[in-house]
């Protein structure tokens, strides 16, 4: 597979996305952008808008971005932001449109429920769909401290679970948990992946895993 260069570290491009840009649409995406109620868009979705440069505010992985539906473009002051966005092939930018047009008016449940178990959640345990967590849970086999540092970077919380636990939040009512346990002298190291049960309430899951691939990527 090709590699791209990413500040964090070198990834890997997974061109199975590539789908999501079919199915979903970026056309139809920001369409629906442009034709949308800022009012209803920024109660649903728990952003703000700013009627003088008509620009969304989206806070995603810590950092505030500005979605711009009349110029089709999404632009960020933050390096890390921009790095983001450069990476074309995990479809973040057009993410955050589907976010924006497809999120509801329901509050995160705080229940939190295996990828696979959402609706349409088991493109996740599809050969390459599965998301690199066995690569993750090596890099980080003995270092939890590592690995809360990193997630600070992209604005993730530290909770009180497994050796390490954190949650970031790719979007405000889309939060992803990520639990690591260090390796010892009877187990290989593990890191599990959780999503708040109502995800799919907000995005289709062709995007979750979208935005669920690219949480991964970031710790990397």
């Amino acid at each position: 597979m090709e590699y791209l260069k990413f500040p964090f570290r070198t990834i890997k491009k997974y061109p199975e996305l590539d789908h999501i840009k079919t199915s979903l649409g970026e056309q139809k995406a920001w369409d629906l952008l442009a034709k949308a109620d800022p009012k209803e868009v920024c109660r649903k979705a728990s952003v703000d808008f700013d009627h003088i440069t008509e620009l969304y505010k989206v806070k995603s992985f810590g950092i505030e971005f500005f979605v711009s539906p009349q110029n089709r473009k999404i632009s960020t002051e933050d390096p890390l932001g921009n790095a983001l966005l450069e990476v074309k092939e995990y479809f973040f930018e057009l993410s955050i449109v589907w976010y924006l047009i497809s999120a509801k008016d329901v509050g995160i449940s705080g229940r939190w429920v295996k990828p696979e178990d959402i609706q349409g959640g088991q493109i996740f345990s599809l050969g390459t769909h599965k998301l690199p967590l066995d690569r993750l849970a090596i890099q980080y086999a003995k270092d939890s401290a590592g690995f809360i540092e990193k997630a600070k970077k992209f604005g993730g919380i530290p909770c009180n679970y497994a050796d390490a636990c954190i949650v970031l939040y790719p979007f405000v009512k889309v939060p992803i948990q990520l639990l690591l346990w260090l390796e010892d002298d009877e187990f290989p190291p593990r890191v599990d992946l959780m999503l708040d049960s109502t995800c799919d309430t907000h995005l289709p899951t062709d995007v979750i895993w979208a935005i669920t691939t690219t949480t991964v990527l970031i710790m990397f």
